[in-house]
């Protein structure tokens, strides 16, 4: 069921709808979602940016080595205005193919960037010390030579069915329409359904759209393979939310108004502010685990694609609905030959009784 490619159009995928009161389910196209949200929703949309974050270098023995960024750790540069300036960034990062390479060991890679090994971790983690030549930094670098970090079950699944692991579309495709602050290694993929015609519709309608950012991390892929989910440890993704968002979630909540989170990221955002206090613009990071048996306190409805078996992601969705009634509906979109995963189709999980 594993989609290895989008859809034609973005908001040509399929939509399963699920009542998460009665377990209620209809199937219609992601362009007509507007039938199925319920009057002046707000809908919270995570605007991250994928980075080409994924870098084929060279070691000091000339054997190859590949890097995905994860986040900056630091950034430091001359003064120097100056074309010729020089600058350095520290990133945590995975690496594959280091080998026995030790610290202080440094890796070429293509349009003179170089980087030194400052930390070596247990798991292919690794801090580099990057450096390189001129006024733009590290992410302007990527953008001409990095390359986008598909989900490895695309990967995977390319290689089984003889495509290219890579296509040209991909930079695109694996990007919302609204991305802008750039950050993430992978996709809020809920939001790939959405075009910015639909986005006009729905404000047409009625509803509102508010944006916040996480950025999505490598630990979004990790499997829980922990026999007890609540000892499973999410890596922290850091996220931003500002002050007209908190004020676009203060108002709904007082209007009794419902907020539609698009995705697990903006799920998991919302519900760690709550947590924190009343709702306030802020920024930090977040490892919150949501649960069955957890108590949402700001989402009413939720916009996700379908997930991972033993992924935290499905464990959030199975939280928020009821995980007989998520299981059944996946049987369902199984039997109805529903495409899975991030390039896939997509669920939308609300309250009451469903529009026909």
């Amino acid at each position: 069921m594993v989609a290895t490619q989008p859809a034609p159009r973005r908001d040509e995928s399929r939509l399963l709808i699920l009542s998460r009161d009665t377990g209620e389910r209809n199937h219609a196209l992601f362009g007509s979602i507007a039938r199925f949200l319920r009057p002046r929703s707000l809908l919270v949309v995570n605007d991250t940016r994928v980075i080409p974050a994924r870098l084929s270098g060279t070691k000091s023995t000339g054997g190859q080595v590949e890097v995905l960024l994860v986040e900056r750790a630091s950034a430091d540069s001359s003064d120097d205005s100056s074309d010729d300036r020089c600058w350095c960034e520290d990133w945590r990062a995975l690496a594959r193919g280091l080998g026995r390479q030790p610290p202080r060991a440094r890796l070429r890679f293509a349009g003179d960037l170089q980087a030194e090994i400052l930390r070596r971790g247990p798991r292919g983690e690794v801090e580099l010390r990057f450096s390189g030549k001129g006024k733009a930094g590290l992410l302007a670098h990527i953008e001409e030579f990095g390359s986008v970090p598909l989900p490895p079950y695309i990967e995977a699944a390319r290689r089984e069915r003889g495509t290219a692991v890579r296509s040209p579309d991909d930079k695109a495709r694996y990007q919302t329409v609204y991305a802008h602050q750039p950050g993430a290694v992978a996709a809020p993929t809920a939001g790939l359904h959405f075009t910015k015609e639909l986005l006009t519709e729905l404000q047409a309608a009625g509803h509102e759209i508010a944006c916040i950012t996480l950025h999505v991390g490598p630990g979004t892929f990790r499997p829980v393979v922990t026999s007890d989910p609540t000892q499973h440890h999410l890596d922290a993704e850091r996220y931003q939310v500002s002050e007209a968002a908190a004020e676009s979630l203060r108002q709904a909540q007082t209007q009794g108004r419902p907020i539609v989170a698009v995705g697990t990221t903006v799920v998991r955002t919302l519900e760690t502010l709550a947590r924190l206090g009343p709702l306030a613009a802020g920024c930090g990071a977040t490892r919150l685990l949501l649960l069955p048996g957890t108590e949402f306190r700001v989402v009413t409805d939720l916009v996700t694609n379908f997930h991972l078996p033993r992924s935290s992601l499905l464990m959030l969705v199975a939280a928020f609905a009821g995980r007989e009634r998520v299981l059944d509906a996946y049987r369902e979109a199984i039997e109805r030959e529903y495409r899975f995963y991030s390039y896939g189709d997509a669920m939308f999980i609300r309250p009451g009784k469903l529009p026909q």
